[in-house]
């Protein structure tokens, strides 16, 4: 009998066939059992990483899950250990990201083959800097989404055929297979996690940890004995503000963070127990409407809820949620002074037990009581160590609070309340600082203070004290700057603005004016100019009030009118003293700027400010002044105009491409034609600008420090005619913008260009 072998031999490959094909699916639907029925889906993946590559014959298996918060793809579980974590948009800037938004399957062979992408979709690329990145080289790819009732959950993926050859039809299958058990395991979870509350619910939702993590997190806490939000963020890297976020979702109440320029509640704190806060983690933080708001570790606790009424009986509590960490840090700022000594508590309440049965408290409290002297003491250091120019103390009529407002790069800010008891003290307590009346309250008092003598820090404050309506006075501190001078290539001068300045300030004699309005800066570009041009050959006279730089080689005079000491009387002085180049604080009066020409004009070099609001003003000012208009037409050399606008922070501020619309504000702001001929900058999406933002290092604020926007008249010879004929100031304006003189909102346009601020801060500090 003959056999036919042919027939046997493809017989048996088929039996061979079926065979691999019964293993195949057996081995997946172990798999996907083992997946179903796990309790933890990390765990189980973790476990079945070795039997899903082997299944599939791939090196590398990642399963992304879609970040609720984010909406990227963030890897859950994966192969390899180059990168602890893959995060993708779900886009189709990637295989799996182009998996996810077009919700099906891609099996590629060659991911580097652009023909072979291109077939699948002309937009379709490969994201090669994982590649780069690992040194893990891609080949082939098989991805499907994974979902879940029309929700998209995720995307698994496989990497690379270990025999290099592309995935079989029977892969594909048994991916779409093991992506809709997994959409199931990973739905289960969230929703078993949504029954089972916890305060780290959020992080969990939005994959932001893992319950792995969580639960290692909640065992090292225990056996360090520390907070599980600390751990949290130290060792997770988890940002503060995602774990208030998932307290504040949990307790159903706001969160606060900590923030070291919070305004001090004076007026809250009064009678409360230091100690007592601190062992309960609780602390009053403001006054909202009707409401106090306060700062707790638990909103729920019951019993310390109950404790803190009955410390504010008939007050409208509301509850915020804070990490422990913060709430001790908000009790230290409001009730430490910087030497660690005395604490508001005590400042505030010493006098309290001594005056409940008097109603007019503060008639019994002293301006030398030491609660009152720590208490103006903590406010100027505190003041001090925020950066702040100005110290504004506000008292109101009856029983009141005082305001205490301190103004930072230009802005006010509420830095504390104060009890209204407090508020004749206070003042009286800060005339004796700086040896005013303390009976004279109804005129305006001026003084100083050097506050070396009362709180150890070398601050010398400006004072001024207002009478206000209600028979009260206002008193605003100036913190008056030291140390050594800006250079003047740091003072953000535009180059030609700079040139000139430099050309302008090293003229052997003449006159340069720098004019604003009070803390613009005038002052510190003088001494900026002074630094400059201080050689040991050069002999320079100052006279100012006060003298708030000092510098080497310059003879400082501080001028007391009181005694008769003014800048006149000082410019006559100087005159007979050998001078080379001489500074005066301010020209304020006819004699006082007429001096100052004369000199300009016998061989001396003169800086001067002026309160004037533009470069042009300060001509039409000065002549209207009585100057004869010969000789300040010889004398000018330039006067530069000057405003200080906020910077956006260099830590948030985020680069955005301004729309045609917003473009053309800025060029019609700036005035076509000029704009063409100086910056030219035509409209591209290539343009970048910056908008503020907010962060935790500009008191979300989203600006932090300011720079100077200048206006550079020059002393021309067509400019000094003009002077001379005594011309319109709109003429003076058209000469100088012909000279080249940029406008103070064209200047601040420019730097708006050039990214350091923004039209809104521009336009807050100048007109034209």
């Amino acid at each position: 009998m003959l056999i036919n072998t042919e027939n046997l031999i493809a017989k048996d490959s088929s039996v061979q066939d079926l065979k691999s094909e019964v293993e195949y699916r057996t081995k997946l639907q172990n798999i996907c059992n083992k997946i179903y029925a796990a309790s933890n889906l990390d765990d189980i993946l973790v476990n079945l990483k070795n039997e899903i590559t082997t299944l599939f014959e791939a090196e590398r298996i990642t399963v992304f899950v879609i970040d609720g918060k984010t909406r990227e793809l963030v890897s859950r579980f994966k192969s390899g250990t180059e990168v602890s974590e893959i995060r993708i948009p779900v886009s189709i800037s990637s295989l799996a990201g182009y998996s996810a938004v077009k919700q099906k399957l891609i099996n590629i062979n060659n991911v580097y083959d652009d023909k072979e992408l291109t077939a699948v979709d002309e937009e379709l690329k490969f994201d090669k800097r994982w590649d780069k990145k690992t040194g893990f080289v891609t080949k082939q790819v098989l991805a499907f989404p994974i979902i879940f009732k029309k929700y998209l959950l995720g995307v698994i993926q496989l990497i690379n055929r270990k025999d290099g050859s592309s995935f079989k039809t029977e892969d594909e299958q048994a991916v779409e297979e093991l992506a809709k058990i997994l959409g199931i395991a990973l739905y289960n979870q969230k929703r078993i996690a949504k029954t089972r509350s916890s305060k780290f619910d959020y992080l969990l939702e939005n994959h932001i940890i893992t319950q792995k993590e969580l639960d290692k997190a909640i065992s090292d806490a225990r056996l360090r004995r520390e907070n599980v939000e600390n751990i949290i963020i130290t060792e997770l890297k988890v940002p503060k503000k995602e774990i208030l976020k998932s307290l504040s979702e949990f307790y159903k109440v706001p969160y606060t963070e900590y923030n070291p320029n919070f305004p001090i509640p004076g007026d809250l704190l009064t009678g409360l127990k230091v100690p007592f806060m601190r062992n309960n983690l609780w602390v009053p933080l403001r006054r909202e409407e009707d409401n106090i708001i306060i700062s707790i570790d638990n909103p729920q606790d019951i019993q310390k809820i109950d404790d803190i009424k009955a410390l504010l009986p008939g007050k409208n509590l509301k509850f915020h949620v804070s990490l422990k960490q913060d709430i001790l840090d908000f009790i230290r700022l409001f009730t430490q002074d910087e030497k660690e000594l005395a604490g508001i508590d005590d400042i505030l309440s010493k006098l309290r037990e001594e005056s409940e049965e008097i109603e007019e408290v503060e008639t019994i409290i002293g301006e030398e009581d030491s609660a009152v002297v720590q208490l103006v003491n903590k406010i100027i250091l505190d003041a001090y160590s925020r950066r702040a120019s100005d110290i504004h103390i506000e008292p109101y009529p009856g029983k009141q609070n005082t305001q205490v407002r301190i103004r930072i790069d230009g802005a006010c800010a509420l830095y504390q309340t104060v009890p209204y008891s407090y508020k004749n003290a206070i003042v009286s307590r800060i005339k004796i600082m700086s040896d005013l009346d303390i009976a004279e309250r109804r005129k305006p008092q001026d003084g100083k203070i050097k506050f070396k003598k009362y709180g150890g820090k070398d601050i010398e404050l400006r004072v001024a004290t207002i009478p206000t309506q209600g028979g009260l006075e206002d008193v605003v501190m100036r913190i008056l700057a030291t140390g050594e001078p800006t250079s003047l290539n740091k003072m953000n001068f535009s180059e030609q603005n700079y040139e000139n300045f430099l050309s302008a300030i090293s003229k052997p004699y003449g006159i340069v004016f720098v004019c604003g309005p009070t803390g613009s800066g005038k002052t510190t570009t003088l001494h900026s100019a002074l630094s400059f041009i201080n050689k040991p050959e050069t002999k320079i006279w100052t006279a100012e009030d006060p003298v708030e730089i000092t510098q080497r080689g310059l003879r400082q005079v501080q001028v007391k009118p009181k005694i008769g000491l003014d800048f006149a009387a000082a410019m006559r002085s100087f005159l007979r003293a050998d001078p080379d180049v001489i500074m005066v604080g301010e020209m304020r009066d006819k004699e006082t700027t007429h001096i100052g020409i004369e000199a300009s004009l016998t061989g001396h070099l003169v800086f001067s400010t002026l309160h004037t609001n533009s470069a042009t003003e300060s001509i039409t000012r000065l002549l209207d002044m009585g100057m004869d208009p010969f000789n300040f037409a010889d004398a000018i050399l330039c006067i530069l105009a000057q405003r200080l606008v906020r910077t956006v922070c260099n830590r948030c501020k985020q680069p955005y491409t301004p729309s045609l619309a917003e473009y053309e504000e800025l060029v019609r702001e700036y005035g076509q034609e000029a704009f063409e001929k100086n910056i030219h900058i035509p409209y591209s999406n290539d343009i970048v600008l910056y908008k503020a933002s907010g962060c935790d290092a500009c008191n979300q604020a989203g600006y932090q420090g300011r720079m100077g926007l200048h206006e550079l008249l020059m002393g021309t010879d067509e400019m000094k005619r003009l002077i001379q004929h005594m011309a319109k100031m709109e003429d003076i304006r058209y000469q100088a913008i012909k000279d080249g003189m940029t406008t103070l909102k064209q200047d601040g346009i420019e730097k708006v260009f050039k990214g350091y601020t923004d039209l809104l801060q521009v336009r807050k500090v100048c007109i034209k």
